[in-house]
């Protein structure tokens, strides 16, 4: 068969990737351009470092997008002369070269790479904006009214972080619990917590403009019963064949989308919470307490606009733990089916043959480690910036 050598492994690889390079420019392009109008994401620009992390991620996001247009094959298609290949053996049918060589199976290591940033780039954001705002929705009451509220949700909050969380997911995940109608009733009061969260925020703005708050409520109803319903009744919306017209999950996502919620939310809810027991104090909080605002007005437009900083960086810190988490998730067989490309997996079923093909388990490894490190470069460039405020 034949070889590529090294350098044309590169130039291969670096060619296939054209989209992205061409997505990145436009991006920063237009980015730099007006970045004086941008607030904090404009500058971004301005520290080297958070340039560094926004471009890793950037990356890992635009690949997400176009993997249909990058993968030279299919992620599962099996080719049986090509099981554990070395990178850049040329498959003698389609012409095309296996960049980063073949796993035990016989299937495109550089294929899987790209489809598996689609599990994580899907489940890890969503999951920690989720859990940001459940923690955000409890932690400024708690903060802010404190007494028996603040220690009963600190209770709570501390009883899940005591849990351990490989065990959390473990349970969540599993088979056993997958099939029991715990999950979908965990995930229905998940989903309903960023609906509260929204339907509050208009509501304490303009709730003396009714025709207003009424088209927004409306607004936010319709949408967010869409992803509610599609999520949380997939078998309800299948029997009625709709199935095509609703957002969903399957039920490995959806239980991993729970397990992560649920071991995120609390690391926010206690940040929120400590953040507003000192600004409840300010003078711009009394000012908003003498003007006669009700209590959710100062605690989402007063309060939390001044916690940002804190909670964008968490927010992506935390969503660099949940590709860890998902990472060894996939590695310990807990996270999708095992045919999928998600990066854990692809560590888990290629190591056994790392004595024979030393590279088998680089391509998932590095992607893993390049989207953590970015994000968390892009975090300590944020708070950098933040600081500045």
């Amino acid at each position: 068969m034949q070889q590529l050598s090294a350098s044309q492994i590169f130039i291969h690889t670096v060619i296939c990737f054209w989209p992205v390079w061409l997505g990145l420019a436009v991006i920063f392009t237009v980015s730099i351009a007006s970045r004086q109008k941008t607030g904090l994401y404009g500058r971004i620009f301005d520290s080297k470092v958070a340039m560094l992390g926004l471009s890793i991620v950037l990356f890992w996001i635009l690949t997400a997008s176009f993997a249909e247009l990058l993968a030279p094959f299919d992620p599962l298609e099996q080719f049986a002369a090509l099981k554990r290949a070395l990178p850049g053996i040329i498959e003698q049918k389609s012409g095309l070269p296996f960049l980063f060589g073949g796993d035990n199976l016989g299937r495109d290591l550089f294929s899987r790479m790209i489809y598996g940033s689609r599990f994580v780039l899907l489940i890890a954001p969503a999951a920690t904006l989720t859990s940001s705002i459940s923690g955000v929705l409890l932690g400024l009451p708690a903060g802010y009214f404190r007494g028996r509220l603040n220690t009963l949700l600190s209770f709570l909050a501390n009883l899940l972080l005591a849990f351990p969380v490989i065990l959390l997911f473990h349970l969540l995940v599993t088979p056993g619990v997958r099939e029991t109608i715990i999950p979908k009733l965990m995930a229905g009061l998940i989903f309903l917590l960023p609906i509260i969260f929204f339907m509050l925020l208009f509501w304490s703005r303009y709730g003396a403009r009714r025709q207003l708050l009424w088209i927004q409520l409306t607004l936010v109803m319709a949408f967010a019963g869409w992803i509610y319903v599609g999520v949380v009744f997939p078998d309800a919306v299948e029997a009625i064949g709709l199935s095509d017209l609703f957002p969903g999950l399957d039920p490995n996502e959806l239980n991993i989308f729970v397990a992560v919620v649920f071991a995120s939310a609390p690391g926010t809810f206690h940040i929120v919470r400590g953040l507003t027991l000192d600004l409840r104090t300010r003078d711009y909080v009394a000012a908003a307490q003498t003007r006669g605002e009700n209590p959710w007005y100062i605690m989402l437009w007063e309060i939390l606009p001044n916690i940002r900083g804190p909670l964008i960086v968490d927010v992506c810190l935390r969503i660099g733990y949940t590709t860890i988490l998902l990472g060894t998730l996939g590695f310990f067989g807990l996270g999708l089916a095992p045919e999928s490309p998600d990066w854990g997996s692809m560590i888990n079923q290629t190591r056994g043959f790392i004595r024979i093909v030393p590279t088998i388990v680089l391509p998932p490894t590095l992607a893993l480690a390049s989207l953590v490190l970015g994000l968390n470069l892009l975090a300590d460039g944020l708070r950098e910036e933040s600081l500045k405020d």
